[in-house]
């Protein structure tokens, strides 16, 4: 594995003290953190430090600073321990390779064993003699057996974590049916819930291949277009209510806020009327149609 360069082309100096937080995206697993920087210590965008993570003391990656207003969307904060010099990223790098075969050792095992998992990759930890091993399973699994064989075989603390499918996809990384980097990958790993309701409110088809990841899971992009969506057709007549046009009552079947037309079926017929025509009867507060201007 190559690293990135250590600086970006965006400029950014963060200078340590007591208020001075730093947003750093963990490089084996992407996933992000707040993280102290000491008095004295001066990073800049994109320079590699070594933090304290949930797994080890790893490297990590400064993506820039962190206004006091946005800090609540973390639940807690870590520390920089120190800068990483040539060294550390040099280990890094070694460390992947060994970490390729480390991987191909246990999965023979997991052959061996016979054992209900499937495994993701392995990590050496930077700072800590710790091997880490992130596997995926369909219910909880017994692998006593498996770490006391890999602790016989590395030498070293072994752990192994189990992860969801939306975890393997940010881990492992991929391009999306946009042909871009996946979200949860390239983006963020604190990316908010989505559901088929937000496919719906967006038109979008509802065929499971055309909205779902290389995960499996409903597409993370679902939720970056859904408040507009959701603000745009309030106050407008809902898909499925009835209208009266023409004498006929029709059925709206789509309200597209893109092209501010309103999809109506009735008396075998299929008509798109523009948005603003529609309006609320204040009386029924039934939707009506108004005539066409002339």
């Amino acid at each position: 594995m190559s690293l990135p360069a250590s600086r970006t082309h965006v400029p950014c100096t963060i200078t340590g003290g007591a208020d001075e937080i730093a947003l750093a995206r963990t490089v084996h697993c992407g996933e992000t953190q707040l993280a102290r920087v000491p008095d004295g210590m001066e990073l800049s965008c994109g320079d590699y430090v070594v933090i304290a993570t949930k797994y080890g003391r790893d490297l990590a990656r400064i993506l820039g600073t962190v206004a006091p207003e946005n800090r609540g969307r973390w639940a807690d904060t870590t520390s920089v321990h120190r800068k990483a010099v040539q060294e550390d990223l040099d280990r890094y790098e070694h460390n992947e390779e060994k970490a390729k075969e480390a991987a191909k050792t246990c999965r023979a095992m997991i052959a061996e064993q016979r054992l209900p998992m499937q495994l993701v990759s392995a990590h050496y930890i930077l700072d800590e003699p710790r091997l880490v091993f992130f596997f995926t399973a369909d219910s909880r699994v017994d692998f006593r057996g498996l770490v006391k064989d890999l602790v016989a075989k590395f030498h070293l603390r072994i752990e192994l974590r189990q992860i969801g499918v939306r975890d393997e996809s940010r881990l492992v990384g991929g391009l999306g049916v946009c042909g871009r980097v996946l979200c949860c990958h390239g983006i963020t790993d604190k990316l908010k819930p989505v559901s088929i309701k937000m496919a719906k409110v967006q038109n979008l088809s509802l065929n499971s291949m055309k909205i779902s990841g290389p995960c499996g899971r409903l597409l993370c992009c679902l939720e970056y277009e859904y408040d507009f969506y959701r603000e745009a057709k309030r106050g407008l007549p809902r898909e499925g209510s009835r209208v009266k046009f023409e004498e006929t009552l029709f059925r709206i079947t789509e309200v597209n806020v893109l092209t501010h037309k309103v999809r109506v079926e009735g008396d075998g017929r299929v008509m798109e009327l523009a948005i603003d025509r529609f309006y609320q009867d204040e009386k029924s507060q039934r939707w009506m149609v108004s005539e066409e201007p002339t």
